[in-house]
């Protein structure tokens, strides 16, 4: 696929992918809503970790509301069919593929774009961030996960003040309330999101374990969890990386981990 309204780069083992429409401070489409789709999809097969971010001065500024404009003289309009077939499938690729990825988010993360944020597996911030559930400005209800990727964040009482007032929630707040990982200067971001993800992509083949009980864990009983990290252990300790981190813990050396 040909991007248009998204940038990838590939370095180091890390994917960085960027929202690339600064004239709407990168809201939401259908065809950026392709093209994530297409490139977490082929992150998942070259890289070890992602980054996805914001060109310009925002992160997402929630959906192209252009693209419902035109369905305001049907009675029947649906614009959760936006949803289903652009954005769902982003966030569940997020979640599902093997590779960590960390969000960097520089001005607003709203709509779907906080949605996106949150799906990250670690989360970071610059100094001008902030999370906004917009949709009550429009008369909408929250969307892109964000019920219960925020429900589950900050617990319900203050996820309901955030999406029943619509207020912004700003980047120092989101730190103090647990929605964000690190909180850094707006300059330093792109770095911060690059080196924490290279860091991830140096690290071993169980991350993608990690990441998967962190994630199930979310949403199954204490007995489920213990039997997904039993599961998980059992094929973290077959493969390389294990072995390596076994010796060079012996032999006091810091492990060289190939993610295999």
């Amino acid at each position: 696929m040909t991007y248009e309204k998204v940038l990838y780069r590939l370095e180091n083992g890390v994917a960085r992918i960027a929202m690339n429409d600064p004239a709407t401070r990168n809201a939401g489409s259908a065809q950026m809503g392709e093209e994530l789709f297409d490139a977490m999809t082929r992150a998942a097969f070259e890289a070890r970790a992602v980054v996805l971010t914001g060109e310009g001065k925002a992160f997402c500024s929630g959906a192209n509301l252009g693209d419902a404009a035109g369905m305001l003289a049907d009675p029947r309009r649906d614009v959760g069919t936006l949803l289903d077939r652009h954005f769902n499938p982003v966030i569940v690729a997020m979640r599902d593929m093997e590779q960590p990825v960390v969000t960097a988010v520089r001005g607003a993360a709203a709509g779907v774009g906080a949605g996106l944020a949150m799906a990250g597996d670690l989360i970071l911030c610059g100094e001008s961030g902030f999370f906004l559930q917009a949709f009550r400005h429009v008369g909408l209800v929250p969307d892109g996960g964000s019920s219960w990727l925020l429900t589950r964040a900050v617990g319900r009482v203050r996820a309901m003040e955030m999406m029943l007032l619509g207020e912004r929630l700003p980047a120092a707040r989101a730190l103090e309330w647990g929605l964000v990982t690190r909180v850094v200067a707006d300059e330093d971001l792109d770095a911060a999101a690059m080196a924490l993800a290279g860091e991830l992509a140096r690290g071993p083949w169980s991350l993608r374990r990690i990441k998967q009980v962190a994630w199930a864990a979310a949403d199954c009983t204490l007995e489920q969890a213990l039997t997904n990290e039993r599961l998980g252990q059992r094929d973290a300790s077959r493969t390389e990386d294990f072995v390596e981190g076994v010796t060079a813990f012996a032999e006091k050396r810091e492990a060289v981990f190939k993610g295999r």
